[in-house]
């Protein structure tokens, strides 16, 4: 690789002040030509769209969830090699790709022998995710989680109080590929890149009606999960799908690969088997 563009949200979860000037150091380090780039947070998108846009070899992103799947839906699969280092909280993507190394680690790997790897998603109501989808009620708790992560506590104690009361009372119809309309109160869709169900390779996404009925069922299904057994769960219906085509009486909130959405009341999804081309170290997989 020619040249190395990276671009770094220092005020992301584990990134901090000094994040630029050690990327810096690690691509003088490797003889790798670049510039690091520390956009301000209302500048970020626009950052990584005109770093995309002149077309490096590869471009590093170290930041959170959001940015990271901005960042691969940008680059596409005609795009550049996209490196997500993991600089947020959850690190959905960047986990996924490069297991529990943190960010320099990450960077070095790549640095060392990384390869180019396509990647395959998800897409929903044309916004694509690349670990997992998550939509209906449940959903809502992640836009409490936001306001708590961000300190703003009255505001995630409220929308934490409007996602119990929605709870159970917005029920998702859908149909996947073409199979009679189910109901239930959540749809959990997993890429290939996560999936223990899944064949790295298959060209499918794990789909999983959660239909918890009660506070009980939530916390078997919990109890469930926590095991690793939540397929068995009787509150659980998992399947393959290829397409589909969701609705509900209003707005469907949802979180995908860990950031919060919502999308009109009919929305379509599909399975993307080339959404982008990641930088991974050899044989890298999600355990």
């Amino acid at each position: 690789m020619k040249r190395i563009e990276v671009v770094a949200n220092t005020a992301s979860g584990s990134v901090g002040p000094d994040a630029p000037r050690i990327a810096e150091q690690l691509l003088a380090e490797y003889g790798v030509s670049g510039v690091v780039h520390a956009p301000q947070p209302g500048e970020l998108v626009d950052c990584l769209r005109t770093v995309i846009d002149s077309a490096p070899d590869a471009v590093l992103v170290l930041a959170g969830d959001g940015t990271a799947r901005a960042a691969a839906e940008m680059a596409g699969p005609e795009g550049p090699l996209i490196a997500p280092l993991p600089g947020g909280t959850m690190n959905m993507l960047p986990r996924a790709l490069y297991g529990d190394r943190d960010w320099q680690a990450a960077m070095k790997a790549c640095l060392e022998s990384g390869e180019a790897r396509t990647i395959s998603g998800g897409e929903v109501g044309g916004r694509l995710f690349f670990v997992a989808a998550i939509l209906g009620s449940p959903a809502l708790w992640a836009t409490a989680r936001e306001a708590a992560r961000e300190g703003r506590f009255n505001i995630a104690l409220a929308r934490a109080r409007r996602a119990f009361r929605n709870a159970f009372s917005g029920r998702l119809r859908f149909s996947l590929d073409g199979r009679p309309e189910i109901k239930a109160e959540a749809l959990t869709l997993m890429c290939p890149l996560v999936s223990t169900a899944l064949d790295a390779e298959e060209r499918a996404l794990e789909a999983a009606a959660l239909d918890p009925s009660s506070a009980l069922d939530v916390f078997r299904l919990g109890f469930n999960a926590a095991r690793g057994h939540w397929r068995e769960d009787p509150s659980v219906n998992a399947g393959r799908c290829r397409t589909g085509k969701i609705r509900a009486h209003g707005r469907i909130p949802a979180i995908l690969d860990g950031e919060p959405a919502r999308f009109d009341p009919e929305v379509s999804i599909r399975f993307r088997p080339k959404a982008f081309r990641a930088l991974v170290p050899p044989d890298e997989t999600a355990e």
